[in-house]
C-alpha cells in the first residue's frame, strides 16, 4: 500500500546518504592531506571538503524540517519533489566546491531556491490549516 509520506521520506534518505558522502569525502581528505582530527585548517582541498560538510549540515537543518512540513500539511509529491531538486543542487554544489570554491555557486542557487520554496508553501500550507490564506 502506497502511503502519502513515502516519497518524501525516500528524498530524505537520500539527502541523508549524499550528507554520508561528504562526511566520507572527508576522512578521504584528511588522508590525502595529512591533516589529523581534530584540526579542521590546513591543505585548501582538505579545507573545501571539510566546509562542504559542514555547509551540507547547516543547509540540511533548514531544509528538512521545510520538506516534511509541507509534506504533512500541503502535498507529499511536491514536496518529495523539492528534495529531489534539492539533493541534485546539494551535489552540484559540492562537486563544484571540492573542485574550486567559486565553482560552487550554481549548486547553491538550486538548492537555495529549493529550500525557499519547500518553506514558503510550509508556510502557506500552514496558514491554510488554521484559516489565514
Amino acid at each position: 500500500m502506497h502511503m502519502p509520506q513515502s516519497l518524501p521520506a525516500l528524498a530524505t534518505l537520500a539527502i541523508i546518504f549524499w550528507y554520508m558522502v561528504t562526511v566520507f569525502q572527508v576522512g578521504r581528505a584528511r588522508t590525502k592531506y595529512k591533516v589529523a582530527a581534530p584540526v579542521t585548517v590546513g591543505d585548501p582541498g582538505f579545507e573545501r571538503a571539510f566546509r562542504v560538510q559542514m555547509n551540507e549540515l547547516e543547509s540540511m537543518v533548514a531544509f528538512l524540517p521545510s520538506m516534511w512540513l509541507y509534506a504533512i500539511m500541503g502535498n507529499p509529491r511536491n514536496a518529495a519533489i523539492l528534495g529531489a531538486v534539492y539533493v541534485a543542487g546539494r551535489i552540484v554544489y559540492a562537486v563544484g566546491y571540492w573542485s574550486e570554491a567559486r565553482r560552487r555557486a550554481l549548486g547553491y542557487y538550486i538548492a537555495t531556491a529549493a529550500l525557499a520554496i519547500a518553506w514558503l508553501l510550509a508556510l502557506v500550507s500552514a496558514l491554510q490549516r488554521v484559516g489565514f490564506a
